[in-house]
């Protein structure tokens, strides 16, 4: 059942085909969008698709030719465009050894797409009266974090971005707005526990003030409001859904003074 907060939307969302992003459509979906899902992997993309009842394009963000083609197929199957969820991410990062090709990739694929593709939708928006475009960094950019560097430096790159387009697209009455997950179940916490949903917030506790991982869902439920009317007044933020991980210092949420008397 439709909650009809994004009834009469339009929304692509790259980066669909993934389990965040799966999650993401579904819940724009419930909430009353037409959604496009952009995935460059075609089976991953086209199987969530089919599961959430979205149209799919295969795409390669990182390819002129293929943001074109994303804007005629949304304009095609939706027949607007309202809302833009870049959520594609690469996480080549190799901390310091990270070679100039990876660095470059990951640039690619988050901050330059993501404007490029901002750039893409605008004209769309703009003749339509507005939009919102919805970039996804990460809890990473405003933290240092061992043996990683191109990814927290692409997401803290693409806060800013998030602020420059917010500013420059204002006269075109687009919002946007950036969205910092914590640690979010997703395809590469499946991976790296093994699927291991427990232990993965066992992990994720004593750096989360819920004392665990979010739920794509959970995250997705900001993104919709953010992507909503009700959202009207909010542009050029950064909205936290990372289950208190930056409200959270060293100290975590233990009481540290007493160690002194111990």
């Amino acid at each position: 059942m439709s909650s009809g907060l994004l009834a009469g939307k339009a929304a692509i969302i790259t980066g669909g085909g993934t389990l965040f992003g799966e999650a993401v459509a579904k819940v724009l979906i419930a909430d009353g969008a037409k959604v496009l899902i952009v995935e460059i992997n075609a089976e991953s993309g086209a199987a969530a698709a089919k599961n959430v009842g979205a149209s799919f394009v295969q795409a390669d963000i990182t390819n002129d030719a293929d943001i074109e083609k994303v804007i005629a197929t949304a304009l095609k199957e939706l027949g607007k465009i309202d809302v833009l969820v870049n959520l594609a991410c690469s996480y080549d990062d190799a901390g310091a050894a990270t070679t100039r090709a990876q660095w470059m990739n990951t640039l690619n694929v988050n901050v330059a797409s993501s404007a490029l593709l901002g750039e893409a939708v605008r004209p769309h928006m703009k003749k339509q009266g507005g939009g919102s475009i919805i970039n996804l960094t990460s809890i990473s950019s405003s933290v240092a974090q061992i043996g990683r560097w191109a990814y927290p430096v692409s997401k803290a790159a693409i806060v800013q971005l998030t602020r420059n387009m917010a500013m420059d697209y204002a006269p075109d009455k687009i919002r946007v707005n950036a969205v910092s997950p914590g640690w979010t179940w997703s395809a590469i916490m499946n991976m790296l526990s093994k699927g291991d949903r427990k232990k993965t917030d066992r992990v994720a506790a004593p750096f989360h003030l819920t004392g665990r991982v979010g739920d794509p869902e959970e995250v997705a439920n900001v993104i919709s409001f953010l992507a909503s009317d009700r959202a009207s007044v909010v542009t050029g933020a950064d909205w936290a859904a990372d289950g208190g991980y930056s409200a959270m210092g060293p100290e975590q949420a233990v009481p540290a003074i007493p160690l002194l008397e111990a």
